[in-house]
């Protein structure tokens, strides 16, 4: 394959996505075409991937009682899964950026295999804890999302990124009614049985439709901190390596610190959702399909247009004061009717804030290091998995409530006020 030093200038992106294709051996149409077809399979894996975590996080509890877990043991296996997740993000994200984001899919899909098949034969508790060790590379949507970035333009790559969360929402209803509906008609194994099956035919899917890609030349514009496709998969060196790029250590604090209270609420809902609201099981999992709901039409109809239409710190300007002003009304809120109300800004702040600096965040880093960024990304959510359990029920049974939605407020006003004083360095993106 012959390597051509491509210049992007402003409005020449047709013309370098033109010549690309050709070092490919293929013609400029035909090139768009394949890109799609590619973008279109990453949207089927991490659709199925989302389908089947959500349906045995269903089942779960059932399993663990079934087999003599307690409530306390249960929360130990939760935060071992969260720590995994935790651990192996950015080494799945370094992984990624040395062998392609087709070669990143396989090995999460192969490892969703691993973690069916031993949640099949998880017969006893050391079992159960056995089956979470493949959770280390369990990475499906930061695998996915290393692919769109490399296939995308930059000005195209905040809208792809953002439609990534219709296949969220998308798992979370289709998972929770099928994880039910097997279990209660064929048996608490039936919904990992289909999970197995399920993530044997993603890694078919990513065999087959996601092809081998070249690794991406690093940005000219970004030759102030060396990129490096040399070093273990495991150094940390080169993952804390990116932090030193402009803004990134910025943006990355707004992410983790502005999510951070409503992740809080979110993994305790379950108890709220019985204690405060007063809901039974069915009800709830409606709520959760309703959340469900409103995340595929933010994520799929309107992120991709306000990203056409206003810049990208804007939007994450705009996602942090709308949290702080979702943290006044969980504040405020009394009954279930009021977090419906609540959960319309919540979903939209909570789907911008991670697709806008995800977006952000990868342009600010060469694209030979895309994977390693996105995986650090991945591992925020798994961060607040592994330390929300204790914060959260400390603030719920000590402050109640009304805590988590005061913590949102202050938290994300003094966000909002360091993004409209600070000026965060942001190197000139890749669609410059």
């Amino acid at each position: 394959m012959s390597t051509m030093n491509v210049k992007v200038s402003s409005g020449g992106e047709e013309e370098a996505l033109g010549m690309r294709s050709k070092t490919l051996g293929e013609s400029s149409r035909p090139g768009d075409i394949k890109k799609g077809q590619v973008i279109l399979a990453a949207y089927v894996i991490v659709t199925i991937e989302l389908t089947f975590i959500f349906m045995q996080i269903g089942v779960m509890p059932y399993l663990a009682k079934s087999i003599g877990l307690d409530s306390v043991g249960f929360g130990y296996l939760q935060t071992t899964f969260g720590v995994l997740q935790l651990v192996g993000g950015s080494i799945f994200g370094r992984f990624a950026d040395k062998f392609g984001g087709r070669a990143a899919l396989i090995l999460s899909c192969a490892s969703g295999s691993a973690f069916f098949l031993l949640m099949s034969i998880s017969t006893s508790i050391p079992l159960l804890f056995l089956s979470r060790l493949p959770a280390v590379f369990m990475h499906g949507l930061p695998g996915a999302q290393k692919v769109i970035t490399d296939m995308t333009t930059p000005s195209q790559r905040a809208d792809a990124l953002g439609k990534l969360g219709l296949c969220f929402g998308i798992g979370i209803i289709i998972g929770s009614v099928l994880g039910g509906v097997l279990s209660t008609k064929f048996g608490i194994f039936a919904p990992i049985y289909v999970g197995l099956v399920g993530n044997l035919i993603n890694t078919v899917i990513a065999m087959f439709w996601i092809p081998l890609q070249a690794k991406p030349k690093s940005d000219h514009h970004l030759t102030e901190h060396s990129t490096s496709q040399s070093g273990s998969v495991f150094s940390i060196r080169e993952i804390l390596r990116l932090m030193k790029f402009p803004g990134v250590t910025e943006v990355f604090i707004v992410k983790v610190f502005a999510g951070l209270p409503i992740g809080l609420f979110l993994i305790m809902f379950s108890i709220i959702s019985m204690d405060f609201f007063g809901l039974e099981a069915v009800e709830s999992g409606y709520l959760m399909s309703y959340f469900g709901v409103l995340q595929m039409v933010v994520q799929g109809l309107v992120i991709g247009k306000l990203t056409s239409r206003c810049t990208e710190m804007t939007l994450l300007k705009l996602s942090v004061f709308v949290f702080a002003g979702v943290g006044l009304g969980m504040a405020l809120m009394r009954t279930v009717w009021h977090y419906c109300i609540i959960a319309v800004p919540l979903v939209f702040a909570f789907s911008t804030l991670g697709t806008i600096t995800d977006s952000i965040l990868t342009k600010a880093v060469p694209s030979s290091d895309t994977g390693t960024m996105l995986g650090i990304c991945a591992s925020v959510q798994p961060l607040t998995r592994t330390v929300g359990p204790t914060i959260g029920g400390v603030l719920y049974k000590h402050f109640g409530v009304s805590s988590f939605g005061y913590l949102q407020l202050i938290v994300n006003t003094g966000l909002f006020v360091y993004l409209l004083k600070s000026n965060i360095p942001l190197a000139e993106m890749k669609n410059q």
